[in-house]
């Protein structure tokens, strides 16, 4: 019953920030750039005054789908950013630049987070397994409920450290980006409070998650170790 309360509660958060987030982009994406300049634009302006060659800029289906995808160094813009013209698509945009900065100067939150993936996605997939062995069959996986224990609390001590080392990986691409974009006079003062409101908002969704990973942790931790001496 416990995680029902932990899962729900964080759900309903989580769907709040993201609809307010998708608000925010909303209201913002229809305030055209002084600047008359496109997402894609403003990217690929970004990496060159920050000697970034190796990185293409590259528009993806979906909406909200915006990343920095490191293995083939690559900033992947949703239609909406890529060719928006406006103070959303332009925070957005220098944002996921902010990843491809921290990538090419090595900054080592993003590193840490980097090498934490392979271990997320194992612990993910034991997770689930347990979690599902246990739900069809009790714990007829024929281990000890200690171990059993262990093995959840672990899996989940993981994935709970990628999410809170993912939080100043996602604050400092925010910051990087906005402090390009005023100092290059991309964006108005009034520009420039609308795309600090949404890249706070995006993040936001990050802060969601690790608090929702850190609360079932705790509940994990206390439901197979709380009531021993």
């Amino acid at each position: 019953m416990g995680i029902i309360i932990i899962v729900a509660v964080f759900a309903l958060l989580g769907f709040v920030v993201s609809s307010k987030l998708k608000s925010k982009f909303k209201k913002y994406s229809q305030t055209a750039l002084k600047a008359n300049l496109s997402g894609e634009e403003i990217a690929k302006l970004m990496l060159a005054d920050h000697q970034i060659h190796d990185v293409a800029v590259q528009c993806v289906e979906g909406q909200l789908t915006d990343h920095y995808n490191p293995m083939n160094k690559t900033v992947n813009l949703s239609p909406d950013v890529f060719y928006g013209r406006n103070a959303a698509a332009t925070a957005v945009a220098a944002h996921e630049c902010g990843h491809a900065v921290q990538h090419a100067t090595q900054y080592a939150w993003l590193t840490m987070r980097s090498k934490l993936v392979p271990l997320q996605n194992i612990s993910g997939r034991i997770l689930n397994f347990v979690l599902l062995a246990s739900l069809f069959g009790g714990f007829a996986l024929g281990l000890p409920v200690p171990f059993i224990g262990y093995i959840v609390v672990g899996s989940y001590a993981v994935m709970t450290l990628f999410t809170l080392v993912t939080l100043p990986v996602e604050f400092d691409a925010s910051n990087r980006a906005l402090a390009w974009v005023k100092t290059r006079n991309i964006v108005t003062p009034e520009e420039y409070g609308m795309s600090k409101d949404a890249l706070t908002w995006a993040a936001m969704t990050y802060v969601v998650a690790a608090l929702a990973s850190l609360a079932t942790l705790a509940y994990y931790i206390f439901v197979f170790f709380g009531n021993r001496d």
